[in-house]
């Protein structure tokens, strides 16, 4: 793993997500190269996009560049808004019954007139490279070795990395998760008690929210509202990881322009987490790393290969 207090020295407490992740990628690389050479096949990561969301856009794009530079195989398949549920799911059975079809991913949000439970459904849980399907989803409850959700994994990586710099441990903490999500909140519960935290989820109906993250070894926001959690609901020497990408309008003598912002009002949460991730360049690049890194399992799974260590 990336040493924490060697990536981010010159930035004090500051996770350094963006420098994990090109790192991982590197590995994930490396793997890739060695299933060429040992079996002659290449894992392949297809990704479906239905209408022109263009933050869904710019994100499909750069899946597509980072899965070819590791060296795997990359196919996007655009649909117009207008497609049927049925011609997605179609479709789906098609890439579901292509051996030469490692990892699927169907990029949400889907247009209204489709149930997006439905369309994840459809997915081979052994192609859910997003680990959504609710055979995933089961097997991480009951601690079985599956596909697990993107950012629910990076955001462990960092943790454990930031932890391990520190001399320390995830194991006896007291960890809160502010949002419930089948994305993000319950798989990060999952994690967090795998590794032998005792685990809080938190969410909009919670008493004395306030109180219940101040007494968070381990917070990670959730919840999709900008600066939601305040500077002084950290507790001081927590580690902090923040899942929401947000986008506000900020004064600047050019006048209003866009930023991007956390769910944790970063500048009042700093001074008190021992590690804190910053957005951007927090967990948002571990995502795709991690997606990355479970097309490779998954073309492993499928092949009856050994799955590489770290992978």
């Amino acid at each position: 793993m990336i040493a924490f207090h060697q990536k981010t020295a010159d930035r004090g407490n500051i996770i350094d997500g963006a420098g994990y992740a090109a790192a991982l990628r590197e590995r994930l690389a490396v793997h890739v190269a060695n299933l060429k050479a040992a079996h002659g096949l290449t894992p392949c990561l297809v990704v479906v996009i239905v209408g022109e969301d263009p933050a869904s856009q710019v994100y499909v794009k750069s899946k597509g560049e980072m899965t070819l530079a590791i060296g795997m195989e990359s196919r996007t398949i655009r649909l117009p808004d207008t497609t049927s549920e049925e011609e997605l799911l179609r479709l789906i059975d098609e890439l579901n019954r292509d051996n030469d079809v490692n990892g699927i991913l169907v990029q949400l949000p889907l247009p209204k007139h489709m149930s997006s439970l439905k369309v994840i459904d459809a997915i081979n849980p052994d192609k859910d490279v997003d680990g959504f399907h609710v055979s995933n989803a089961g097997k991480l409850a009951v601690g079985l070795d599956g596909i697990v959700p993107c950012t629910p994994l990076g955001s462990l990586m960092l943790l454990k990395d930031a932890a391990k710099a520190h001399g320390d441990t995830l194991a006896g903490k007291n960890a809160v998760i502010v949002g419930r999500s089948n994305i993000v909140g319950k798989p990060m519960a999952q994690l967090l008690l795998a590794e032998d935290c005792t685990v809080t989820i938190a969410h909009s109906k919670t008493r004395d929210l306030a109180e219940v993250c101040r007494a968070a070894d381990i917070l990670v926001a959730a919840v999709g509202r900008p600066r939601f959690i305040a500077g002084d609901w950290v507790k001081d020497g927590a580690y902090v990881i923040d899942v929401g990408i947000n986008r506000i309008e900020v004064a600047t003598p050019d006048g209003p322009k866009g930023k991007l912002v956390g769910d944790v009002d970063f500048d009042g949460a700093k001074v008190h987490a021992l590690a804190i991730t910053p957005v951007p360049k927090g967990v948002g690049p571990m995502t795709i790393a991690c997606l990355l890194n479970n097309t490779i399992k998954a073309f492993c799974l499928q092949n009856h290969f050994p799955i590489p260590d770290g992978v």
